[in-house]
């Protein structure tokens, strides 16, 4: 598959979860399922494996949660909430058990034990105790900033509301699943569609006498920050909760080795239809805290954590149509319109074909019979057609050779990875210059990673549009606002809100500007490493006119790929236009402006040579995590070679005649205070 197929194949995906975001976190009413909302991630997940430049882009796959509800106060969260990788099969696990080997330079024979806890299907809760009492309950929100509902979580027996133990910390912050249980959900079913929604629901009630009438129940399962915790792994600190009064998954089991979690996972599932609880999988943390904080995170998930999700559901329908639908890098998708079939309790209609070559490779065409499988793409995919209910006289699909919204060329092009034509078709131009593509760009500019005006969704921006409100991301800063007063369905108090939302972004960080851009293949960590590059907008800006465009390719974690994409966004004028039109009425941050008081602050770092005990990725992470710097190449802007075993000699050699300090592991680790 292309690169830029799969950049723009994965940022669709990533777009449509936050509608499924929505309607699941704060509509409490969801319009796909649940093990479909989990299986959609399988094949951003399977991106992310497959191919390297997407590894460090995984905050877009997850959107945690949604933006907290209007109807609550709100409340950042000390520590986030974060969302799990997925994993669908025994591979997926061995290659999570591999990843984490490798990171923490673990002989591949060692043993690494877990926590494996079945997934509760219910709201996740963060419950702030302060000398022993309960003070503050938040939910999940989008993981940085929950929903302040200490009044409805109060009422939810499990929940202690004092706790008098000796060993319970000064402060904490125990997390766990609301939920309601299959018994007493019984007596609500004509209220709500399924228990999620009838525990989501209930906890949003204004009027937490309401929330009180609902058979609400709560078991904990980890912690977010804590001040005085004594234990030293999960299981441990399983049994102080239940000590301290809380309830905890009673089928949590200590397992070494994947092979045994696969044994587990089977005998789970087998009896998952005689529980008294809806569950969706199974959660495996690395037992251990110290490896756990070795590991840290990435993105929105931990590399120490892992859900392993029951199995996806299929069914056969009618291919009606195949539509074509143009992303915000061009790229053309097609997608199959089917007879509404309904897949284990949802309802399906669409189908994702991936690209030109999925189609011919199956020979998918219109009318055909087909099976769909509910499991890795942001919409169902098909998996085959049945030839036997073939009409004798179907014709084969051709796919558009011009684009069907500006009608220009679409091309395959070279992919530099795999030295092929891309599998996708695109369109020639550039972005602004066709309608489709240009929509799709200014919903990713106020799209929760880049802008995040609250109020300016997807159908806001289509309708703007279509009334030529707007054509560019300036546009919505001088917005007319007295004609949107005027449009159905808009008040005053909602158009003051908008307002009041777009003015509230005016002020953005230089990554955040970046990566709003939408230039192909720079997502956030990519956006993230060019903001500490350039570190003011006027330095892009200068870039942009006078820069080599072969010196980025001495930053490190920027490739060729990325200079290209960066040299095409810069070659348009439009583009340009709009950078300059943007720099007149925003406030962009300039990243040196940015407070870093790590032990490396303004201190530059280059590997060579295997580490003892300590991954590179490690390595990098801590240095990074610490304010300091890595870069890929020996200049006269690098401050310290860290050497390990064997390391390349000419770079040793050219670090001595630029008169670059050079220091071993050991030396490194005492600049951080630490050793290893």
């Amino acid at each position: 598959m292309d690169e830029k197929l799969i950049k723009k194949t994965y940022l669709k995906k990533i777009s449509e979860l936050e509608r499924y975001n929505q309607a699941y976190y704060d509509k409490s009413n969801p319009i796909i399922s649940d093990s479909e909302y989990d299986i959609i991630k399988k094949e951003i997940i399977d991106f992310e494996k497959k191919y390297e430049f997407l590894k460090d882009i995984a905050s877009l796959s997850t959107n945690v949660g949604f933006k907290p509800s209007k109807n609550f106060k709100k409340q950042n969260h000390k520590v986030p909430m974060l969302s799990l990788a997925n994993a669908f099969d025994e591979k997926d696990l061995e290659n999570f058990e591999k990843k984490i080997k490798n990171y923490l330079n673990l002989n591949q024979e060692f043993q690494i034990a877990y926590s494996a806890e079945p997934k509760i299907d219910g709201i996740s809760a963060s419950l702030i105790y302060e000398k022993g009492k309960f003070v503050t309950g938040l939910s999940r929100g989008d993981g940085k900033e929950g929903e302040d509902i200490t009044l409805n979580l109060k009422t939810i027996p499990d929940i202690p509301k004092i706790i008098k133990k000796k060993d319970f910390p000064k402060e904490i912050d125990v997390r766990g699943e609301v939920y309601i249980n299959n018994q007493d959900f019984k007596k609500l079913k004509d209220k709500f569609a399924n228990p999620r929604n009838a525990a989501s629901g209930s906890l949003r009630q204004k009027n937490p006498n309401d929330t009180k009438k609902i058979p609400l129940r709560f078991i904990a399962y980890t912690f977010g920050f804590q001040k005085g915790l004594n234990v030293e792994n999960q299981t441990n600190f399983l049994t102080k909760l239940e000590s301290w009064g809380f309830k905890t998954n009673p089928l949590n089991k200590n397992i070494t080795g994947v092979k045994n979690l696969i044994k587990n996972y089977e005998k789970i599932e087998k009896k998952r239809n005689d529980l008294d609880f809806d569950i969706d999988g199974i959660v495996y943390k690395i037992n251990s805290f110290a490896l756990q904080k070795r590991l840290g995170n990435v993105a929105n998930a931990p590399r120490w954590a892992i859900a392993h999700k029951f199995s996806a559901n299929s069914g056969v329908s009618k291919i009606l149509d195949i539509d074509i639908q143009i992303g915000r890098t061009g790229a053309l998708t097609p997608v199959a319109k089917i007879k509404p079939i309904n897949i284990g309790g949802v309802v399906v209609s669409n189908a994702t074909l991936h690209n030109e070559d999925e189609i011919i490779r199956k020979d998918i065409r219109i009318g055909d019979t087909a099976l769909i499988e509910r499991a890795g793409d942001v919409i169902p995919h098909v998996i085959s057609v049945d030839l036997k209910q073939r009409d004798k006289n179907s014709k084969k699909f051709e796919f558009p050779s011009k684009c069907p919204s500006c009608g220009s060329n679409t091309i395959k092009e070279f992919n530099l990875l795999t030295k092929k034509k891309d599998a996708v078709r695109r369109c020639s131009k550039e972005g602004y210059e066709c309608e489709k593509m240009a929509i799709e760009k200014i919903k990713h500019f106020v799209s929760k990673e880049a802008f995040n005006i609250d109020g300016f969704g997807k159908k806001i921006v289509e309708n703007f549009w279509n009334i030529k409100l707007i054509r560019f991301p300036q546009d919505i800063f001088n917005l007319d606002f007295s004609k949107i007063e005027k449009l159905e369905g808009w008040g005053k108090q909602s158009v003051r809100n908008l307002k009041y939302s777009i003015e509230q972004r005016r002020n953005i960080s230089f990554e955040k500007f970046i990566y709003s851009l939408g230039i192909r293949h720079i997502g956030l960590e990519n956006a993230k490493i060019l903001s500490k590059y350039f570190k003011s907008l006027d330095n892009f800006l200068f870039f942009s006119e006078k820069g080599k465009f072969e010196d980025l390719l001495n930053i490190d974690g920027i490739g060729e790929t990325q200079v290209n994409s960066i040299k095409k966004f810069f070659s348009n004028e439009t583009n340009l236009d709009i950078l300059n039109q943007l720099k007149k009425i925003l406030v962009v941050k300039n990243t040196s402006l940015i407070k870093k008081n790590g032990l490396l602050k303004n201190k530059t770092f280059m590997l060579t040579g295997k580490l003892d005990g300590i991954s590179r990725a490690e390595a990098k992470s801590l240095i990074e995590e610490n304010s300091g710097t890595t870069i890929s190449s020996v200049s006269k802007k690098l401050n310290f070679l860290i050497i390990g075993d064997k390391p390349t000699k000419r770079k040793v050699q050219m670090a001595k005649d630029l008169e670059i300090k050079i220091i071993n592991q050991k030396e490194w680790l005492k600049m951080l205070n630490l050793t290893r």
